[in-house]
């Protein structure tokens, strides 16, 4: 049985209990450092947070000098020794070595990591390898905690977590960006009838919700969309609540409850990574945090935001107009130098929105939101559902939409149907908000793109 260590950022939060005493550490080495003094310093990580262990090997140890070749950058060892008090500035402890297991060597050479910076292009390269870098290995840990956050928000709530198929035969979105899914070395539909990977765990939600009250999902969606951009993604997590009983008005507050716990957990329990984020990639990314907790959201029409943007006198690439779905340029506009918050746009154009939004009284427009925020834009976009049949029907009608493929979901209409909302947060734009990271291809671990699918 291999040993275990004590995690590192353990020893960094409570290491007065441990001072003096023999402990065991595994990890990777980060680097090595060997002086004329007789002491060799090597440079521990075990992913568990951003320091390195100092491990200090003694050349009056013959049985570790004896290893000193082939401890280099990139080696997964196991250290045993005295944690003491450390005399080097900056660091409080250090690990006196009085064994050592080399479990898997690394190649100074060809080994790709070494200690400088990469760029994140050359890292999505060796995407096996990235992880164990400081940024990588930072969003990694902020993403867990995230996910963490996200489910005990609504746990707290009475809110039931829901497993919607991967497979599914709908659309949600209606806008034909779908994976095919077709069985190899078979002429007909394995399933039957076309399939598809989800774009969206939404309508199967919405069975569950008009059942059990309060639900939601949290798992992988996929869009076929030929876009090669900063801010999107072929596959992706969303997080989908649906309540029962609720309208547009309880959505943007549930919303803006969930954005609100999430940042200050993350605030109060991933500060060394933040700080981290703060000094290496975003300098603003503390206060932009914070301001979601002290600065009630902006709450204004689709109809208000486009007078606003028209008469902004800004050079917009898509100058805004009634009708037009709103661009990245103009949700920044509105988050970062009109309001300076986050900002919530609601009653969007009948026309530029799926087939199951409530249609409000002036029939021109449906009671759908979208959550801004800066440096990201649209983060939360979600909708009151249309509940009433026959209007429903008419949407889909307007929308080319086949109704028999939809029959399930029109009988949720037919059989004690109720007022019920929901919205959808990008689970990857989240961690980049959170981290500051400008691609959204370094907020997932193994990012698929137009033209790009590793492992």
């Amino acid at each position: 049985m291999i040993p275990t260590g004590i995690p590192i950022k353990e020893l960094f939060r409570s290491f007065s209990s441990h001072l003096g005493k023999d402990i065991r550490v595994n990890g990777w080495v980060r680097t090595r450092r060997d002086s004329k003094a007789g002491i060799s310093f090597v440079e521990l990580n075990d992913g568990s947070c951003l320091k390195n262990l100092q491990v200090i090997i003694s050349h009056d140890n013959p049985s570790l000098v004896e290893m000193l070749p082939i401890i280099t950058t990139g080696a997964g060892i196991s250290a045993f020794g005295t944690l003491k008090k450390s005399p080097a500035k900056g660091q409080p402890i250090e690990l006196e070595a009085k064994e050592i297991t080399i479990y898997g060597t690394a190649d100074p050479v060809s080994y790709p990591l070494q200690k400088k910076r990469h760029s994140f292009e050359f890292l999505r390269q060796i995407a096996h390898l990235r992880p164990r870098t400081n940024t990588i290995g930072a969003v990694t840990r902020v993403r867990n905690r995230l996910s963490y956050t996200i489910h005990r928000f609504f746990q707290e709530r009475g809110f039931y977590y829901i497993h919607t198929p991967i497979i599914t035969t709908s659309d949600c979105e209606g806008a034909g960006e779908v994976f095919r899914v077709v069985a190899e070395h078979m002429e007909e539909e394995f399933f039957g009838r076309p399939t598809y990977l989800t774009v969206s765990g939404q309508l199967q939600a919405e069975i569950f919700a008009l059942a059990l009250g309060k639900v939601y999902t949290f798992g992988p969606t996929f869009r076929a969309e030929n876009s090669n951009t900063r801010r999107h993604l072929a596959e992706f997590w969303m997080i989908e609540p649906e309540v029962a009983f609720a309208d547009i008005e309880d959505n943007l507050k549930l919303a803006e409850e969930m954005l609100r716990q999430i940042v200050q957990d993350v605030l109060d329990n991933c500060d060394e990574d933040l700080q981290f984020f703060a000094r290496f990639i975003d300098p603003n990314l503390i206060g932009r945090l914070e301001m979601i907790i002290k600065k009630p959201f902006e709450v204004i029409t689709y109809t208000e935001a486009v007078k606003i943007l028209e008469e902004s006198g800004e050079q917009f690439d898509y100058p805004a107009r009634w009708g037009c779905d709103l661009q990245a340029e103009h949700e920044r506009y509105l988050t970062e130098k009109k309001f300076k918050r986050p900002v919530a746009v609601i009653d969007y154009p009948r026309t530029l929105k799926p087939f199951y939004m409530k249609v409000n009284d002036d029939e021109q427009t449906v009671a759908a939101m979208d959550v801004l925020v800066p440096e990201v834009g649209e983060i939360v976009g979600g909708s009151e559902r249309e509940y009433r049949y026959d209007v429903l029907v008419e949407q889909m009608k307007q929308k080319n939409m086949n109704l028999e493929d939809y029959q399930w979901y029109l009988d949720l209409r037919r059989f004690g149907s109720v007022p019920h909302a929901g919205f959808g947060l990008g689970f990857e734009r989240l961690v980049q908000f959170v981290t500051g990271v400008q691609n959204i291809r370094e907020a997932i671990p193994f990012p698929r793109t137009p033209g790009h699918a590793l492992f």
